[in-house]
């Protein structure tokens, strides 16, 4: 199973040479395993290896000398411990080396060479633990700034904002990968609550660069903006403008494009919510009563406008207090099993939901449609998928993160 690597909003803190490249949860984990109830074990195997090779070299025969193998120590020390620990080691492994040796008859003394072995080796162990250790907080201040980028386009969202609960999650193909071209994001407003949810066509920094063009100016024209479709329009341009812009600077990824869904949930009509679809998978509403799709992609994607004369119409859907909008990225539709054939989403949400109408929860129905689409892919994720689900909060504050009059 290939793994992958996910980004998910479920809970209210929402929230690179010679040595071989980890990850920073790869680091982390490890360092993790060496320690016990906060303190630091990493010293543990290099001088249980000390002891052994001694103990061993002490009670055997002339015939069977190991005690130059004490220049395995530094090298072990070299990979899990500091470079202060590694050293200490290589002067402990000289040390004991003098030691143990000089108690044999000097006809048995493993001698002068083997010391220098030793010696050099515990040189070159304390060499590789500061490149090493180097490498290791250069990758985590690399990933540092890949979480930063990556919390700057997915934003961490509370579980409840602006008048409505959300739950999303991002799972990304590429297991190295913190962020890609998918995107989602909520802005609340004097003239309601607006959601943003899309995918921008292909991978790498630039579909990311596209992300955060087109993110930034729905957060500020799904604030002040009165009409859906004003938002939608600049949303239009802000894409035109970026593929100009690319163009300019010469790049192969001026005919780039995004789909979306916009919504739009009004304050004078709680039972109803406005919706434009630039070629996008369309939204379900879910549930006690079931599963329904919303009007699908009717509009072109972001950037392809200019194809057409007529921009993508606005929908007026009515939405009840007990349905949960979920929007998903085309990683959830087009995830494939073995056979080839595609995963089922409406028809395993439904199923799910008539088992237990309860589970049209948005946290719940996310961790559904998760765990199914990586149990149908068996882990092989063909592209960034992102599942995201919102519903109307009874009873909270719909203008949270309004600028205070």
């Amino acid at each position: 199973m290939r793994p992958v690597c996910s980004r998910v909003s479920l809970n209210p803190c929402d929230g690179p040479g010679g040595l071989p490249a980890v990850t920073d949860l790869e680091y982390r984990r490890r360092r993790q395993l060496l320690r016990i109830r906060g303190r630091s074990i990493a010293w543990v195997p290099p001088l249980l290896l000390l002891v052994g090779i001694v103990l061993v070299d002490i009670n055997t025969t002339e015939r069977f000398r190991i005690v130059s193998w004490i220049v395995l120590v530094p090298g072990i020390a070299s990979a899990i411990c500091g470079v202060w620990g590694t050293a200490a080691f290589a002067v402990l492994s000289l040390v004991t080396y003098v030691v143990v040796d000089s108690l044999w008859p000097g006809a048995y003394q493993a001698g002068l060479a083997d010391f220098v072995l030793v010696a050099l080796g515990g040189a070159l162990g304390v060499l590789a633990s500061a490149v090493r250790v180097r490498r290791e907080r250069q990758m985590l201040h690399i990933q540092d700034i890949a979480e930063t980028t990556r919390r700057t386009v997915l934003r961490p969202l509370p579980p409840v904002w602006a008048g409505l609960k959300q739950a999303g999650v991002y799972l990304a193909a590429d297991v190295d990968a913190r962020v890609g071209g998918d995107f989602y994001d909520i802005q609340p407003g004097p003239h309601g609550t607006r959601v943003l949810v899309g995918d921008v066509q292909g991978k790498g920094l630039g579909a990311v660069e596209t992300a955060a063009a087109l993110l930034g100016t729905f957060r500020e024209a799904g604030y002040h903006e009165a009409d859906l479709t004003t938002v939608a329009e600049r949303l239009e341009v802000r894409m035109v403008r970026h593929r100009r812009h690319t163009t300019a600077l010469g790049r192969d990824d001026g005919d780039r494009f995004a789909t979306a869904v916009l919504l739009g949930f009004p304050e004078d009509t709680p039972g109803t919510i406005e919706l434009i679809n630039f070629g996008h998978e369309p939204p379900l509403a879910v549930g006690p009563q079931g599963v329904r799709t919303l009007p699908s992609g009717d509009g072109l994607p972001l950037g392809l406008g200019d194809l057409v004369a007529e921009r993508p119409p606005l929908h007026r859907v009515p939405l009840g207090c007990e349905e949960t909008l979920l929007m998903v990225t085309d990683g959830v539709t087009e995830a494939r099993d073995g056979a080839g054939e595609f995963y089922p989403l409406a028809r395993e949400v439904a199923r799910a939901v008539e088992a237990d109408p309860g589970r049209a929860e948005p946290r719940w129905l996310v961790r559904r449609v998760r765990d199914g689409v990586l149990r149908h892919s068996g882990g092989h994720l063909g592209d960034d998928t992102t599942v995201f689900a919102v519903r109307r909060a009874a009873g909270e504050d719909p203008v949270q993160g309004r600028l205070q009059s």
